[in-house]
This record gives structure tokens, C-alpha cells and sequence, in this order.
């Protein structure tokens, strides 16, 4: 058994439009890094949290990094005490997933710890303990590429059945993102509580529509089925300029354009780095009109997910 190890888990984006709740997929670059090391003291305990702007519970059973550890060492029937520490490269409620990179973070690097070799659906289903602890249900659509890298589908919650989609090698994604924080929990709440069935079948043309597209290389297709007809329309409405931010990617080249996750950050998927920059250029310029603080992130689509970084 080893006595210390790191892992880093990426930023991800849920949603993608169409795919409400069933798709997701990983980015380059920014993520999240769990420490986790044994102790001689029975039980899990977070001893520290940095990279934070905002205080985060050290309560373990109340940081979506701590869950996860715990259902790792419940899996092993293992009484190993572990100490976490966080360090948080992800900003709280930005829409990239930040809770559920650090809770994939931490059970990657709690496996690893362990040596007890779990396989990727067990460590899928110790993340899902992390992410109920932030927005209070089940959902994987961040959790899934987050852990695994690349583009997915969740085909089913009952139980989990998570699909990889090839994707083309091109394919790049813009973020920007305003800074203000928007809870899962919260934005949940707008959702409506039943849509019609012209929506349903808009929505699920749109999302076959946009597997079709990614599994054939199919720029166009992919763009057109970049729609969503159920959370944008009663969210878009939380996020400074986001019309205008949508209309300035697409005149700029960008495939499509929506909300990741439940925002406030949006995202414009290209075919190219040179779309995507300049697509994000575009969406940066609105919020500067506006005088609103923000950040922008260009990035292709990340196909290695979490791992061991030390």
C-alpha cells in the first residue's frame, strides 16, 4: 500500500445542449487535484483545502471529496484511516464541473492509495456519492467524461450505462465564463416539471442528431443539432448577455453555442483551435461591454480523463 498519492481530475461539460443530463464531455487544461494519504487514526478526514475563494465544509461527509474516499474504502471492507486535501483549480458553481472533478478526483487517487484495483464503473459509482452532496441527486453527465475523458452518452440511470462516442479529431470548444456562481441546486428549481411533445421530439432529433454528427465527422450536422428546447430557454436568463454571447460565436464561426452545465459558463463548440478562438474572442467581447469579469478557456476535448499525477 502506498502512503500518499495525487490525482487530477479535468473540467468537463454537461449538457452540450441537446443532451440534457445525458451527455457530457472532457476538457484540457484546468481541473481539479485530491491528495489523499494514510493515517494511523481510524476513519476519513479532510485536513485542508486550497485554491478555494469561497470556504468549503472540511466535514468529509459534506465535501464532495470526501464521500467518494469513503465508499472506496466500504468497497475494499478496508478500516485504513485517510487524510484528503483538496486543491481546487476549478471555481465553485462555473458550470465545468467543478464537484465532480473533485469527487472523481478523489476516488481515482483513494483506489490508487489502496491498491484496490477497482474497475472504471465502480469508480464511477464512488464519484456519484461526491456529486449527491452538491446538487442532491444523481446525474453523471459531468462525473462520466470527467473520469473517463472524452464524449459521452448516458444511456440509462437504472442502472448507470455510460457510452463513449468517438469524436473528430478537430473538434475544439470555447468557454467563457462570467464570473458569478450559479448552483446546480438552484437552477434545478426552474426547470419545468413536465415539457410538451413537440419539445421531446425537437430535443431527441437534436440529440441523435448530434451523435450522428460527432460519429461521422459531420460538421454541419453537429452544429444543427446543437439545440436545446428544455433548460436553456428558463436558465439562459441567470447568465449577463448570453443571446448576445450566442449570436457573436456563431457569426464568428462556432458550430453551435449553449450553456455548459447549468451555467453560468457557456460554451461554443468549432472545428477547429482557430474557430473555437475565435468564437471565444467574440463571446469575451460582450461581457466586456458589459463590464463583466471573466474568463476564457479554448480547448480541445481531453480523452484521457482523470489520473495518477504523483
Amino acid at each position: 500500500m502506498k502512503k500518499e498519492v495525487t490525482a487530477y481530475a479535468p473540467a468537463s461539460v454537461s449538457n452540450v445542449a441537446s443532451g440534457f443530463d445525458i451527455m457530457g464531455f472532457a476538457l484540457d487544461g484546468p481541473g481539479d487535484k485530491v491528495t489523499v494519504r494514510c493515517t494511523d487514526s481510524p476513519g476519513v478526514r479532510i485536513a485542508k483545502i486550497t485554491g478555494c475563494s469561497s470556504p468549503l465544509p472540511l466535514e468529509p461527509e459534506r465535501n464532495t471529496a470526501g464521500p467518494p474516499v469513503i465508499a472506496v474504502l466500504k468497497r475494499c471492507n478496508s478500516r485504513q484511516g485517510v487524510e484528503i486535501e483538496v486543491h481546487k483549480g476549478l471555481p465553485l458553481g462555473s458550470g465545468i464541473g467543478s464537484s465532480a472533478a473533485s469527487a472523481v478526483a478523489a476516488a481515482v487517487a483513494a483506489n490508487a492509495l489502496l491498491d484496490a484495483g477497482l474497475s472504471c464503473d465502480d469508480l464511477l459509482a464512488c464519484s456519484v456519492e461526491g456529486e449527491k452532496v452538491a446538487s442532491g441527486a444523481v446525474h453523471v453527465d459531468n462525473l462520466a467524461p470527467c473520469l473517463m475523458g472524452g464524449f459521452v452518452l448516458i444511456r440509462g440511470y437504472m442502472p448507470i450505462d455510460v457510452v463513449r462516442i468517438p469524436v473528430p479529431r478537430s473538434l475544439h470548444c470555447a468557454i467563457v465564463r462570467p464570473h458569478i456562481e450559479i448552483k446546480t441546486k438552484e437552477t434545478r428549481k426552474l426547470l419545468p416539471p413536465s415539457v410538451s411533445l413537440c419539445d421531446v421530439i425537437a430535443q431527441t432529433g437534436n440529440a441523435a442528431g448530434l451523435i450522428a454528427g460527432l460519429m461521422s465527422e459531420d460538421f454541419g450536422l453537429i452544429g444543427r443539432s446543437l439545440q436545446d428546447f428544455i433548460a436553456e430557454p428558463v436558465r439562459k436568463s441567470l447568465i449577463p448577455g448570453f443571446d448576445e454571447m450566442k449570436e457573436a460565436a456563431l457569426n464568428a464561426g462556432a458550430l453551435g453555442c449553449s450553456i455548459s452545465g447549468s451555467g453560468p459558463s457557456v460554451f461554443a463548440l468549432a472545428s477547429s483551435f482557430e474557430s473555437a478562438q475565435s468564437a471565444a474572442q467574440a463571446m469575451a467581447d460582450v461581457l466586456k461591454r458589459l463590464n463583466c469579469q471573466h474568463s476564457v478557456i479554448v480547448s480541445g476535448i481531453n480523452r484521457t480523463g482523470a489520473r495518477i499525477i504523483d
